[in-house]
């Protein structure tokens, strides 16, 4: 590291990503001609040329392979430096909390509930990290993360947090459209729509309320439960949605329940997940804390519409 040229390195790697000196020299704060001496100095130490001299292309710089190949790694790498500088700035605080949990859980569950966080802890701050697969927790990326499973997972604390269930949605107006349906024997006459999620898998479905001539293999697929609710609401077909991510679409309207109460239940469904290994810092357990008081107010409201 010592014989490294850093400052010229840097400097290549702006130029680089700006396509030009002068702008890189506007975004270092320096003067035109030192990203030039750094330049120099970055070809001297290399032994090859980064810039091919007299020749301007479409980027305004014509580059050698060789700079092309050592700004595209120094830009990576620079670029993976600065996220892992900020996380460590971010968890200097003693307030600072990061969770870890799938977009779709993120964005529709968690999101509209951050508010009241806020408003209870207004001191804790909680940074919101979104995954499709589960966090290495031991990796330190996240304090917590909420994962949805069975809770068998043996490199972690798991603690349960919430149940769910799942069942048909779809806009009012596809259910004008297709007739008012009103029985698990209608959905052979409608357009399925799937999500990678295996518990809400039209086979569960079908294995439970019918009917079992239902063909579960039909229908657009998508990537999360989310773009699966919004190509719902859009009319676009039937979905067999969680509870928890649909409740504010079928409040609003956006989403009716075709089949009235019915349901497949899943049991306990959402964790709240740490490292195995020691306990959480006080404002993670704020943020632990809360979120039970969340679910335990999510099922006595529950009971109470029941």
């Amino acid at each position: 590291m010592n014989k490294l040229p850093l400052n010229a390195l840097h400097a290549w790697a702006v130029v680089y990503a700006h396509a030009g000196v002068r702008a890189a020299a506007r975004e270092l704060g320096i003067a035109h001609s030192a990203v030039s001496r750094h330049l120099a100095q970055l070809e001297r130490w290399l032994g090859a040329p980064v810039i091919e001299k007299g020749a301007a292309g479409r980027r305004g710089l014509t580059l050698t392979p060789q700079g092309e190949a050592l700004g595209k790694a120094l830009l990576a790498s620079f670029r993976d430096i600065d996220r892992a500088v900020s996380a460590v700035r971010e968890a200097r605080s003693p307030y600072s909390v990061t969770l870890s949990a799938a977009p779709s859980f993120a964005s529709r569950w968690l999101l509209p509930r951050l508010p009241l966080l806020e408003a209870a802890h207004p001191a804790v701050e909680l940074s919101i990290v979104v995954e499709q697969k589960p966090t290495d927790m031991d990796a330190g990326v996240a304090d917590l993360a909420i994962r949805m499973g069975t809770g068998s997972w043996a490199d972690v604390h798991a603690e349960a947090l919430m149940d769910e269930s799942v069942y048909p949605v779809m806009s009012p107006a596809y259910w004008q459209q297709t007739g008012w349906p009103d029985k698990p024997a209608d959905l052979g006459r409608l357009r399925l729509l799937h999500d990678r999620d295996p518990q809400t898998a039209w086979e569960a479905w079908r294995g439970a309320f019918g009917p079992e001539a239902l063909d579960v293999r039909s229908g657009p697929r998508f990537a999360s439960a989310d773009l699966l609710l919004r190509a719902a609401a859009q009319g676009q077909g039937v979905a067999l949605a969680r509870h928890r991510l649909a409740a504010d679409d079928l409040e609003s309207g956006h989403l009716i329940r075709p089949f009235g109460d019915l349901k497949l239940l899943l049991g306990t469904a959402y964790w709240i997940v740490r490292p195995r290994h020691g306990l959480p810092k006080p404002a993670a357990a704020t943020v632990i804390a809360w979120l039970r008081q969340q679910a335990v107010h999510e099922a006595v409201t529950a009971a109470g519409r029941a």
